[in-house]
């Protein structure tokens, strides 16, 4: 990803030798020196929580006037945080807690960022440099637990290295494919005393991401598509992280091709495009996974081939050339074999692809999809994404979140945790624009709605801010809400409470004879032997209220567009509002678990009809 598209400020590197030559030298602590880092590279706000070996970085913090510094309740708070705040405004996000225990807690936010490639800089607290490796109070190997989930990670023990690993940390997760990086800093460190000057040089031998991508490769990329009957523009989430959905929309509409989106590129192609056919994947809509599925060519641009879209590997695309545009090489060719592999970042490949394919335009070499356009329309109008309402009048989970949707104000922000509320999430909201959806697609992370949510109305004020939540992951996090709280942090949450953990209990009604092991959250019954309806214990209203929120219950779909309205015009504190939906809804369209995406099902005992004449 080329820096234009991040938004982030940090300085370009130069060789350590030559050192800056205009640059002031000040004479600071290792702690000081860390802060002034900080704000040099533009980082204007850290999510965090001080504890004994970070707390040298937190008495220089409280002096400035440039990084606004936001106490979280608990460490895996202030990563996803962090990482909400990059999603949404591009900007490299920022965490800081302290050793041992507070470093192992950010473990799950950093893989989650690794897997998403989101821009993260975790800075933590070390132990005293002499004292690493005896094991000393709440020290823990914190670079050697992240090395597999860090596109790289620092241990800095002198205070010299403190600047010029800050400005390395900031250009590595924002630059190539983005990720996150942890800056691991011994105490003493903090404590000593060492020059400082700006900008520092940076030594990065070896760490040359390519962005601009081979002209052969991009000239043949154009043949196929012109030479195609069936393309499909198969878009990831690195088009967004590139800030190339301009050059998307350009490209799609001159070639005609369909596009479909994955879970974490909704909004990089707006999902009223008549040439948007949907979110691939196992739960994805019918005519995306089958538009994949019979394909004579497959353009994937910042998409990995993960498993969850392709379904069974051997059985995905069994017609299609592939053409694979990622800046990460390692990619390229890992799960499925590229016929034109393409390296470099997603904004220069795309605008080399329009230049080509118009060349072959000029040519008088112009792809005829009609017929393929057929097929696909007809699928669209025989097999669309819907939903029925409960039979006995209770509130509808797609219902509820399709009209906040439907009344959000433009440019609102969603942030969904993961299971059923967050497929039902990608598929009855629409996307319109980038960066107003986020969610944990690779590592599937219960718990990061919420603080992701406070992340992103942090960078974006401005902004409405929904977190789409469920009973189940709200309970992971929801303390993060007294932050929000205590902050300005006016976000709303919907609480998705159908009683259960939706997804696991769904797959135990398909798979496992409805046999609901441990997936039951609510009591299974009031005093009175009613049956309960949601989750009751905690009391999702009476929570949120102690931890500073306005919250309101809905269980009747007459109040549904009431609530959601008073919602949207609080601004003042955050808003709570805890949905009692029906417990049996699913998510449909579905392909199970380890099968071909050949038997995607429709709905519940609904195998799609494409006809025979459609499987040559």
């Amino acid at each position: 990803m080329t820096e234009q598209a991040t938004g982030a400020q940090h300085p370009q590197p130069r060789a350590r030798n030559g050192g800056p030559s205009s640059a002031s030298v000040e004479f600071l602590t290792g702690a000081q020196s860390l802060i002034r880092s900080l704000e040099e590279v533009g980082a204007d706000t850290v999510f965090g929580l001080p504890g004994g070996c970070i707390l040298p970085a937190y008495d220089p913090l409280m002096d400035s006037t440039r990084v606004r510094h936001i106490l979280v309740r608990h460490e895996q708070g202030a990563g996803h945080a962090a990482t909400g705040y990059a999603q949404a405004t591009g900007k490299v996000g920022v965490c800081m807690v302290t050793s041992g225990p507070g470093a192992t807690n950010l473990v799950t936010p950093i893989a989650d960022a690794a897997m998403d490639s989101v821009p993260l800089v975790a800075i933590t607290g070390q132990v005293a440099s002499g004292a690493i490796g005896t094991d000393a109070f709440q020290e823990a190997d914190i670079c050697g637990i992240t090395m597999p989930i860090t596109k790289h990670n620092f241990l800095v023990t002198r205070a010299e290295d403190i600047a010029h690993t800050i400005a390395e940390a900031f250009h590595i997760a924002s630059t190539g494919r983005p990720g996150p990086v942890l800056v691991d800093i011994a105490k003493d460190a903090l404590q000593a005393k060492t020059t400082f000057s700006w900008p520092p040089a940076m030594d990065l031998p070896g760490y040359r991401p390519v962005t601009k991508p081979h002209a052969k490769q991009i000239r043949e990329a154009a043949k196929l598509i012109t030479q195609a009957q069936r393309p499909v523009l198969y878009v990831g989430g690195g088009v967004l992280k590139a800030g190339a959905t301009a050059e998307l929309k350009v490209l799609a509409e001159l070639t005609g091709a369909p596009v479909t989106t994955t879970l974490m590129a909704l909004g990089a192609f707006p999902d009223s495009h008549p040439q948007h056919v949907g979110m691939p994947g196992m739960h994805g809509s019918v005519t995306a996974v089958t538009a994949l599925q019979k394909a004579d060519l497959i353009v994937a641009l910042g998409a990995r081939f993960d498993d969850r879209v392709t379904g069974k590997l051997d059985s995905f695309a069994p017609y299609a050339k592939i053409v694979h545009a990622d800046i990460d090489p390692a990619e390229i060719g890992k799960n499925r074999a590229a016929d034109v592999p393409i390296v470099g970042d997603a904004r220069e490949v795309i605008a080399d692809l329009v230049q080509a394919v118009q060349a072959e335009h000029t040519e008088g070499r112009t792809g005829d999809y009609s017929a393929w356009w057929k097929d696909l329309d007809r699928w669209r109008e025989t097999y669309p994404v819907g939903y029925d309402l409960p039979e006995d009048g209770s509130l509808s989970p797609q219902q509820v979140i399709q009209r906040i949707g439907q009344l959000a104000p433009e440019g609102t922000v969603f942030a969904a945790g993961v299971g059923q509320h967050q497929m039902w999430a990608s598929h009855f909201i629409d996307y319109e624009q980038p960066a107003t959806w986020l969610n944990s697609g690779g590592a599937g992370t219960m718990g990061y709605a919420v603080p992701a949510a406070m992340g992103a109305k942090a960078g974006m004020p401005d902004r409405t801010v929904w977190a789409i939540d469920g009973d189940g992951c709200f309970q992971m996090t929801n303390q993060e809400l007294t932050t929000c709280a205590l902050n300005n942090i006016p976000i709303k949450v919907a609480i998705i409470n159908n009683g259960a953990l939706g997804m696991v209990r769904q797959w135990q009604t398909l798979f496992y004879n409805q046999r609901y092991s441990n997936t039951v959250l609510h009591s299974g019954a009031d005093a009175d032997g009613v049956p309960a309806k949601g989750t009751r214990v905690p009391d999702f209203v009476k929570l949120s209220e102690a931890m500073g929120c306005y919250a309101i219950r809905c269980e009747d779909p007459a109040d549904l567009d009431k609530v959601i309205a008073e919602a949207n015009a609080i601004n003042d504190r955050p808003v709570v509002i805890d949905f009692i939906v029906h417990e049996d809804a699913m998510v449909w369209p579905m392909v199970a678990a380890g099968t071909s995406n050949d038997e995607v099902m429709a709905a519940r005992g609904v195998r799609p009809d494409f006809g025979d004449n459609e499987d040559d």
